[in-house]
Formats: structure tokens, C-alpha cells, sequence
């Protein structure tokens, strides 16, 4: 993969290239090496499931730590850009750019078919999350809902979080389609038809109900339980559909 990279790019990853003509203006910092690293995944110099180089030849072309170049990788992981798997390497977890498309999709769909599109994804995105989840990414979930546990009647709020915790779900899968699929669904869920019917919904009684729904399963991916974590994301949902049902009815 090295010797593809574009010209700039492939002299400061180049682990042979070490002179200070290549490293100047580079930086060696976390920051821009993280920089250098998501401009090198999104131009597609490093493609999606492609392998990042080891730590020792980034800390040698980059003219630093290792700490600093793993402090990079992690900035990248947490972005989304890449996957890190012990004992394999980093992968690139990059399926570019979303396309501009979703505005044309969401005038056609009504909020019922998002939750039956959603059925027909986040089941198994949890199985896989189950498995999958690193520690770090439980901790994230944990955060986000400790976040959606104390945004109060903030019916805004609670929907930007709600989009965050199943988004981060996706993520947990380790499957870079599912997140680009479910980066659709969220901005599927900002349509203008969604926003009608949460000020329906979301009294603080169904904001603390599904609150305890999302505690639940992050609490069966902290155990690896993948039977768990399925049935309740299914429960999840089908209380979504349930009360849109009950708004339409009305």
C-alpha cells in the first residue's frame, strides 16, 4: 500500500524516507499526524479494510513515539476511520463520503417505514456489536446515555442523543456498510415528519421508558450477551413503532 500513496503522502509514510525535507511542515504532534492519517483514508490512499503500517514505521516516518502515534490511531478509531485489532493491526474503516441523496429519500418515506427499515438492520448490527464492542466503545455508549439519562424534558436533545447512541451501535458492529447505512437512517430521522411526531411522543414518561431500554442494552453488550442484546433491541423498536401507531391512530 505504501508505494501507491500519492507523492506527499507516501515520502512520510514511507518508513525509508526519513530525512528532514520529508518530516518538515509534516508535524509530529498527535494532532498532525491524526490529520495527515484522514487526509491519506478519505483521499483513498488507504481504502476501506486496507491495513494500516505497523506502529514502528509510522513512529519512524513520522519522527516520533509510539505513545503519540497511538494516541493518533486512537483519535482516528474514534472518528470512526479505522478499526484497531489486537494482536492484526489497524484497518481502515473508511467507505467514503456519504452521498447527497438522503434529502430526495426522506420526502418519500414516512416515519413507520424508517422503523421498518430500521428492523431490518439493527438486530443484526447488534448481534455483531455483541461480539464485537471494545472497551472503549462500551465506555462511549455509557457516556452518551449517562447524557440522555439527564437531558430532562429536552426533547431536541434527546433526539440528537438518541441518533448518537445507535449510531455509536453501528459502529460497535465493525462493519463500515452498517455505519454507512445507519449515517442514512439518522439523517433519515432529521426529516421535518420526524420532528412532528416527537413533540407527540416524547413526554419525559416515554424519555425515561427508553432510556431504560438503551441502559439494558448496553447493559447485555458489557456481558457479551448477544441473545439479550438482540431480543431488546427488537423490544427497543417495536416500542417505537407501537407509539408512532398511536399517534397515526389518533
Amino acid at each position: 500500500m505504501l508505494d501507491v500513496m500519492a507523492d506527499s503522502d507516501s515520502d512520510i509514510l514511507n518508513p525509508d524516507r526519513t530525512d528532514d525535507s520529508l518530516i518538515a511542515g509534516a508535524g509530529r504532534g498527535a494532532g498532525a499526524i491524526t490529520s495527515r492519517l484522514r487526509r491519506a483514508i478519505e483521499t483513498g490512499v488507504f481504502s476501506d479494510g486496507d491495513q494500516l503500517p505497523p506502529e514502528r514505521h509510522l513512529a519512524t516516518a513520522f519522527s516520533a513515539a509510539r505513545s503519540t502515534i497511538r494516541k493518533a490511531l486512537n483519535q482516528l478509531e474514534e472518528s470512526g476511520l479505522v478499526v484497531r485489532r489486537v494482536g492484526s493491526g489497524t484497518f481502515v474503516s473508511y467507505a467514503g463520503p456519504l452521498e447527497n441523496t438522503s434529502g430526495e429519500i426522506t420526502d418519500l418515506i414516512s416515519p413507520l417505514q424508517l422503523i421498518e427499515a430500521r428492523f431490518s438492520v439493527e438486530p443484526y448490527m447488534t448481534r455483531l456489536a455483541a461480539v464485537h464492542a471494545t472497551r472503549r466503545d462500551l465506555e462511549s455508549m455509557d457516556s452518551v446515555i449517562s447524557r440522555l439519562e439527564n437531558c430532562g424534558g429536552d426533547k431536541d436533545l434527546f433526539t440528537r442523543l438518541d441518533e448518537e447512541f445507535h449510531l455509536l451501535l453501528a459502529r460497535c458492529s465493525r462493519n463500515p456498510l452498517l455505519v454507512h447505512l445507519y449515517q442514512q437512517i439518522n439523517d433519515v430521522r432529521s426529516h421535518a415528519q420526524w420532528g412532528a411526531m416527537k413533540e407527540v411522543i416524547l413526554s419525559p414518561e416515554q424519555i425515561d421508558a427508553y432510556n431504560r431500554q438503551h441502559r439494558a442494552i448496553h447493559s447485555a453488550l458489557c456481558q457479551r450477551d448477544v441473545n439479550a442484546a438482540v431480543g431488546l433491541i427488537n423490544q427497543h423498536l417495536e416500542k417505537a413503532r407501537q407509539d408512532l401507531l398511536g399517534v397515526v391512530s389518533e
